[in-house]
C-alpha cells in the first residue's frame, strides 16, 4: 500500500524530526460557537438549551420529551465523565454527541413516506440473479446471497428456474453457464424465513422460467405449500396494483404467464440461435449465460388464452402470478405506448434503456406511471459489476436490478438511494414523475431547469481510522494523508465533483472546507462521499465511503459513518460535516 522507496526513506527521516500528533480530537470552531451561543455563554448546556439547538440549528422536529431521551442517552454513554453535571452537557459531551452517528444521523431512520399509493409509485430495492455467490459464469448458486440481500432490505429477488438433470425437479441456476445449481425448494424456504427480517413491506419474487408445464405445476404446489397465506394472488388481472401498506408481509410472484412462455419458446426453437443469445430480441454484446435477454425481455401481450399450448398450461401456476411480465412484441416504443390499460411488467437491459432514454424518453416515463419497468445489467458484466442506476430512476423505472454480490461505486449509489425512507426498500417516487401536463407532457431529465435549491456542504474533520486499520495500512512509516472527494449524482445538469485539500500525517484530519452545489432536481440527487489516502507513487488508498440521498438529508452539523467497499459499515470511521440548503 505504501509509496516508492525514496518517499519512504524521506518519511522515515522525518519520523525522527518531529513528533506526530496523536492528541485528542478538538471540536471545530463551529461546534464551539454553537455551544457558546446555545449554552448562553455558560460552561454547561441544559435540556431547554439543547432543545433549542436541536430545533433551531439542526432543524429537527423534536419535542421536549425527545430531547430528554437524547440527553439521557448522551449522559449514559458519558457517565464516567459527567458524574457531577446534573443533567447538563459540557462542551466535550456536546461534541461527543454531534460526532456520534447513531445519535446524530444525517438521515431519518423511520419509514416516513406515504405508503398508501399503488406499488408502481415507488422505487423498489431490486436484486439481479440473487442466488449467485460471485461471478455470472462459474460461481456457486446458493440461498446465502438471497438471505444477505433480504437482510440488506432488498424487496425484489430474482430466481432463474430450470429442470434438474432428471427433469423431475426444479433447480435455481444461471442457464448455459458453469454455475452449480441450488434447489428451488431450499431457496423458497430461506426466502420465507428471512423475507421480512429488515422490512415488513411486500417481497416480490421475479421468476425467469425455463420449465415444462408439469414442472410449472410442481412449482405452483411448492410455492403454495411454503408461502400459504403470505402469497398474494389477486382473483382477476389488476388494473391498479395495491399499495405497499396493504400488502405488508405478503409475497408476490412476477413472471411471464405460461402461454407466452411456451409461444416464445416455440418460435425460438424454430429459428434456434446459439446458447445464451436471444432468439427474439438479441441485444448487442450479450454474453453466454445472459438468459435474461431471451426470457426476461418478456412479452407484454397477455391477450387471448386459447393458443395451441393453452391446454398444456398449469392453471394453478398461472393463477399465482400477480404481476404479469412480458416482452416487447412490435418493437420497444410500441410496447411502451400500447395496451397501457393492462397492468404489467416490462424488462429491459441497461443498453436498451439507454437507447429508449435517448430516443423516446417521454414514452418511458409515461409507461412507468402505470406499469412496472425493470432494468437489468448487460450480459457482458460477467464479474457481477453494475451500471449507473440513475438513468432508470429519472425515467421512473421502479426495479433497477443490481448484482448485490458485486461491489463498486454503482452499488454505493444503490445502497445510498435505499437508505431513504428508513431503509424499508420502498422509496416514493417524486410527484413530478407521476404527473402529466395539460398536453400529456411528462418530466424530461434532460430539459434545462432553474436551480431549485443550493446545497452547502462543510467538511470539518474525520476520525476512527486508527481503530479500524493497522498502523501501517496506509503508509509504512508515517500516519496517513487523507482527503475527501464529494460527488453529486442526479439529472445530468446536477452532476458535480469537488475535493478537499490533503491533510498530511494525521489519523484525525481536520479540513474545515465548504463546497456549494446548485441543484435543479434535488429530489433525485445523491451525495457520494469518499475518503482517499494520498499516495505519491501509487494509486491513492481507499479510506471509506458513504452515500446520502439529498431528498432525505437533515441539515445542521451531522456525523457520517463511513462504509467499506462492499457497503458494510466500518466500526469507527466517521466524518463530521455540516449541511445547509439555501
Amino acid at each position: 500500500m505504501g509509496s516508492s522507496s525514496t518517499h519512504h526513506n524521506y518519511k522515515m527521516f522525518m519520523c525522527f524530526n518531529r513528533k506526530f500528533k496523536i492528541n485528542d480530537t478538538q471540536p471545530p470552531f463551529d461546534v464551539v460557537e454553537a455551544f457558546t451561543i446555545y449554552a448562553e455563554k455558560g460552561t454547561h448546556m441544559n435540556q431547554t438549551q439543547l432543545h433549542r439547538f436541536m430545533v433551531e440549528f439542526q432543524g429537527e422536529d423534536m419535542s421536549e420529551n425527545d430531547t430528554v431521551r437524547v440527553l439521557d442517552d448522551i449522559l449514559r454513554r458519558r457517565r464516567h465523565l459527567s458524574k457531577f453535571t446534573r443533567h447538563q452537557l459540557t462542551l466535550d459531551d456536546f461534541f461527543f454527541f454531534l460526532f456520534s452517528d447513531d445519535l446524530n444521523s444525517p438521515l431519518n431512520t423511520q419509514v416516513h413516506h406515504d405508503m398508501t399509493a399503488p406499488m408502481q409509485h415507488y422505487f423498489i430495492f431490486t436484486g439481479h440473479n440473487s442466488y449467485l455467490t460471485g461471478n455470472q459464469l462459474s460461481s456457486d448458486c446458493s440461498d446465502v446471497p438471497i438471505i444477505k440481500a433480504l437482510h440488506r432490505g432488498v424487496r425484489v429477488i430474482e430466481l432463474d428456474i430450470w429442470p434438474n438433470s432428471a427433469k423431475d425437479d426444479v433447480n435455481v441456476l444461471h442457464g448455459r453457464t458453469l454455475t452449480t445449481p441450488v434447489s428451488l425448494l431450499k431457496c423458497l424456504k430461506s426466502i420465507k424465513e428471512h423475507a421480512f427480517a429488515t422490512s415488513h413491506y411486500p417481497l416480490i419474487i421475479t421468476l425467469e422460467d425455463h420449465l415444462t408445464p408439469d414442472l410449472q405445476a410442481k412449482v405452483a404446489k411448492m410455492v403454495t405449500e411454503i408461502f400459504g397465506e403470505m402469497l398474494y394472488c389477486p382473483e382477476t388481472r389488476l388494473e391498479q396494483f395495491p399499495s405497499p401498506e396493504e400488502l405488508k408481509f405478503r409475497i408476490i410472484l412476477s413472471t411471464k404467464p405460461p402461454k407466452e412462455y411456451l409461444e416464445a419458446k416455440q418460435s425460438k426453437d424454430k429459428g434456434s440461435t446459439s446458447p445464451g443469445s436471444s432468439g427474439d430480441d438479441a441485444q448487442p454484446n450479450e454474453a453466454p449465460g445472459d438468459s435474461e435477454s431471451d426470457q426476461d425481455d418478456e412479452d407484454c401481450d397477455t391477450g387471448s388464452e386459447s393458443s395451441k399450448s393453452g391446454q398444456l398450461v398449469s392453471p394453478q401456476y398461472k393463477r399465482l402470478i400477480a404481476i404479469h411480465a412480458g416482452k416487447p412484441k412490435n418493437g420497444l416504443r410500441e410496447s411502451l405506448r400500447t395496451g397501457l390499460d393492462k397492468l404489467r411488467r416490462l424488462s429491459l437491459s441497461e443498453q436498451a434503456l439507454e437507447r429508449a432514454a435517448s430516443n423516446y424518453a417521454p414514452d418511458v416515463v409515461r409507461f412507468t406511471q402505470k406499469n412496472f419497468l425493470r432494468i437489468y445489467p448487460k450480459g457482458t458484466r460477467i464479474r457481477s459489476s453494475n451500471y449507473e442506476p440513475l438513468v432508470g430512476w429519472m425515467h421512473g423505472a421502479q426495479m433497477v436490478a443490481f448484482n448485490m454480490q458485486g461491489y463498486g461505486k454503482s452499488l454505493w449509489l444503490m445502497n445510498g438511494m435505499f437508505r431513504s425512507n428508513g431503509g424499508c426498500g420502498y422509496v416514493k417516487k417524486p410527484d413530478f414523475l407521476m404527473t402529466k401536463g395539460s398536453n400529456d407532457e411528462v418530466f424530461d431529465p434532460k430539459a434545462p431547469l432553474e436551480v431549485k435549491k443550493t446545497l452547502k456542504v462543510r467538511v470539518y474533520m474525520g476520525d476512527g481510522w486508527r481503530l479500524d486499520f493497522s498502523k501501517t495500512h496506509f503508509d509504512t512509516f508515517s500516519p496517513p494523508d487523507f482527503y475527501v472527494k464529494l460527488r453529486i449524482l442526479g439529472v445530468p445538469a446536477d452532476y458535480a465533483k469537488e475535493k478537499t485539500k490533503v491533510i498530511e500525517d494525521d489519523w484525525a484530519p481536520v479540513w474545515d472546507q465548504e463546497f456549494t452545489f446548485p441543484l435543479t432536481v434535488p429530489e433525485l440527487a445523491l451525495l457520494q462521499i469518499e475518503v482517499r489516502e494520498y499516495d505519491m507513487s501509487e494509486k491513492d488508498d481507499f479510506g471509506g465511503q458513504a452515500c446520502l440521498p439529498l431528498s432525505e438529508l437533515k441539515t445542521g452539523i451531522r456525523s457520517i459513518r463511513l462504509h467499506d467497499r462492499k457497503g458494510e459499515k466500518l466500526p469507527s470511521v466517521r466524518l463530521l460535516m455540516k449541511f445547509q440548503f439555501v
